[in-house]
C-alpha cells in the first residue's frame, strides 16, 4: 500500500495554454481523428469493425507507450432473434512502468462508440462519435508528459518507493451501449454491462493495492451526446461534486484566458455553486450504471437537455459545432493533466510556421 496519497496538482495558466487544439485533426471530411468514425457502427457490421480498426492502428502506430486490451462478449437483442450479436469493448492504458497492474489508480474516460441498429444509416455524430474523438485527442495530448514524468521519477530514485499512490489513465470506448428496439436494462449498455461483471470477478494478484480492475477505478467519467453547440452539463452526484468543479475551475479559467474557441455565452459545465441540498436522486440511464451500481466513482458528461438532433437522421457531422468539440477536447485534457500532475511537463505547442513546415514535410 502507498505510504502516503499525493494531492492532485493545479495547472498553472502556462500549462493550459499547452493544451493543444486538434485543429485539422476534427475535420468531419478529412480529419484524421474524427471522419473515419462518422459512419454507421452498428455492433457486429463492417462499419463497427472499421471503428474499431482506426481506434487500434491510432494507438498502435501514434501512441505506442500505450496497452490495448480488447474485451468481447456476445448477446441476443430483441431485433434479431437467436442471432448472437459480437461486442467489442476497446480499453487504452498507460500505467507507471514500474508498477504492477493491480497496484495503479486509473481515471477513467470513457464514451461509446456503437450507433443505433434504426433508423437504418444512422450516424451518431454527437451520439457519440465526437467523444470518441475527443478522448483519442486526450490521449495523444498527454502522452509525452506522461513519459516525461515517469523518465524524472526514475531517474531521481522515487519510482516505485511508495511514497505516492501510483496513478494511470485508461480510455474505455465501448460498445453497445444503445437499444435495439426500446430501453430496457436489459436491451441496452451491452458492452459497460459485460465488461463491468468481467472486471469484478477478475481478481488480481494477491498483496496487491486492489482486488479487481474494477476496483482501480478512480474515477469514471463519461462523455456522452457533446458536440451541439451550447451545452449544459449539469452536476449529477453529489459524491463526485468536487471533480465536477474541479473540471468547471479548469474551463473558466480557460475562457478567461481566452483559450477556447466556441461561441456562447454560457460555461459549458454551470453548477460550480450548487448546494449539496439541491442534489436529487435522478440520472440519465448510460454506460456508467453498471459501475457505478458496484461501487465505482461517476462523472458524466451529459448534457440536459439532450441535442436537438439527439437519435434523428440529423446527427451528423454537418451539425457538430466543431469550436464546441475542440473546446469539449481541451477542457478533458486539462482535467486529465491535471489529474496526473502533469503541470510544466506539457510539451510547448509548435508555431504556426513550425506546423506550416511539417505539413509541407508530410506532403
Amino acid at each position: 500500500m502507498p505510504l502516503a496519497v499525493a494531492a492532485h496538482g493545479t495547472l498553472s495558466d502556462e500549462s493550459l495554454a499547452r493544451i493543444p487544439s486538434a485543429g485539422a485533426d476534427f475535420d468531419i471530411y478529412k480529419g484524421k481523428l474524427l471522419a473515419p468514425i462518422l459512419i454507421p457502427r452498428v455492433p457486429g457490421t463492417p462499419g463497427s469493425q472499421a471503428a474499431q480498426q482506426h481506434f487500434v492502428r491510432f494507438f498502435q502506430e501514434q501512441l505506442p507507450a500505450w496497452e490495448i486490451e480488447w474485451h468481447n462478449s456476445t448477446a441476443t437483442t430483441p431485433a434479431t432473434g437467436d442471432k448472437l450479436i459480437p461486442f467489442a469493448n476497446l480499453i487504452f492504458r498507460r500505467d507507471p512502468p514500474w508498477a504492477a497492474p493491480g497496484d495503479v489508480a486509473r481515471l477513467t474516460l470513457a464514451a461509446h462508440y456503437d450507433s443505433l441498429y434504426r433508423p437504418e444509416g444512422f450516424i451518431g455524430a454527437t451520439d457519440s462519435a465526437a467523444s470518441c474523438a475527443m478522448l483519442m485527442h486526450v490521449a495523444r495530448s498527454i502522452d509525452a508528459a506522461l513519459t516525461a514524468k515517469w523518465e524524472a521519477a526514475k531517474a531521481s530514485g522515487q519510482a516505485g518507493s511508495g511514497l505516492e499512490e501510483e496513478r494511470g489513465v485508461q480510455i474505455m470506448l465501448l460498445d453497445g451501449e444503445e437499444a435495439w428496439v426500446k430501453w430496457s436494462a436489459t436491451d441496452s449498455l451491452y458492452g459497460s454491462r459485460a465488461l463491468a461483471e468481467a472486471w469484478e470477478s477478475t481478481p488480481y494478484a494477491p498483496l496487491s493495492t486492489f482486488a479487481s480492475p474494477l476496483g482501480s477505478i478512480s474515477l469514471f467519467v463519461l462523455l456522452d451526446l457533446l458536440g451541439a453547440r451550447s451545452p449544459s452539463v449539469p452536476s449529477y452526484f453529489q459524491t463526485t461534486h468536487w471533480a465536477y468543479q474541479r473540471m468547471a475551475s479548469l474551463e473558466q479559467r480557460m475562457r478567461k484566458l481566452q483559450l477556447l474557441a466556441s461561441a456562447t455565452a454560457k460555461q459549458f459545465l454551470p453548477d460550480f455553486g450548487k448546494a449539496m441540498t439541491q442534489f436529487g436522486r435522478g440520472f440519465v440511464e448510460d454506460d456508467h450504471v453498471p459501475f457505478m451500481a458496484r461501487g465505482v466513482d461517476i462523472l458524466h458528461l451529459i448534457p440536459h437537455p439532450f441535442p436537438p438532433v439527439w437519435h434523428t437522421m440529423a446527427d451528423t457531422g454537418e451539425n457538430l459545432d466543431i469550436s464546441t468539440v475542440d473546446d469539449w477536447a481541451k477542457i478533458v485534457t486539462a482535467f486529465t493533466a491535471e489529474w496526473m500532475d502533469l503541470d510544466s511537463l506539457l510539451p510547448t505547442i509548435p508555431a504556426q510556421h513550425e506546423i506550416r513546415e511539417t505539413a509541407k514535410t508530410e506532403l
